[in-house]
């Protein structure tokens, strides 16, 4: 991590950097993320972020995030992420929606890439020093649990799974 992120407009204009650690609550940055379903199944893979993170330790989420960094595009920085957080390499990635994200602690864009693996197939290898653990999930069950239990996931979740279609449409 070159520790310096993109500091955006409402717009997603760059207009300045700033180190991660000096980020505060209004300043909009970039973030990846990405929806990996299993091809026969649709179930969903899912992170849990490490117990000793700053931001929603413990918390389950989308299979990979990562904040785009200085000189990054958010193409880029979704193929280093897969590569480092859970040891994909060329993964037939088609890009998603972009959304705002407002948690009421940060603020953001989020660009949503799409993939989809044979989960028997393939191998996952998690970055040990940025995950917990990885889980498939069957998509029904994931959503049901997120209604239940919202706690267990980061509070962009439910907004993550509506933008996507997971819930209340089709996945895009």
């Amino acid at each position: 991590m070159n520790d310096q992120i993109i500091i955006v407009d409402t717009h997603d204009t760059p207009i300045g950097l700033r180190h991660y650690e000096a980020i505060h609550y209004g300043d909009i940055y970039r973030v990846t993320a990405l929806w990996l379903t299993d091809k026969k199944t649709g179930s969903v893979l899912l992170q849990q972020r490490k117990w000793d993170k700053s931001n929603d330790p413990g918390k389950w989420q989308c299979a990979v995030s990562g904040t785009v960094e200085a000189g990054e595009t958010y193409e880029e920085n979704i193929v280093h992420e897969i590569e480092e957080e859970i040891g994909l390499l060329a993964l037939d990635l088609h890009k998603g929606p972009k959304e705002y994200v407002d948690s009421g602690k940060h603020t953001f864009f989020c660009q949503w890439f799409l993939a989809s693996v044979d989960k028997e197939t393939t191998s996952i290898t998690i970055q040990e020093s940025e995950l917990e653990s990885t889980q498939w999930i069957d998509r029904d069950k994931l959503i049901a649990d997120v209604i239940s239990s919202p706690g267990k996931y980061v509070p962009s979740m439910m907004e993550a799974m509506e933008t996507l279609g997971v819930i209340g449409g089709h996945l895009q």
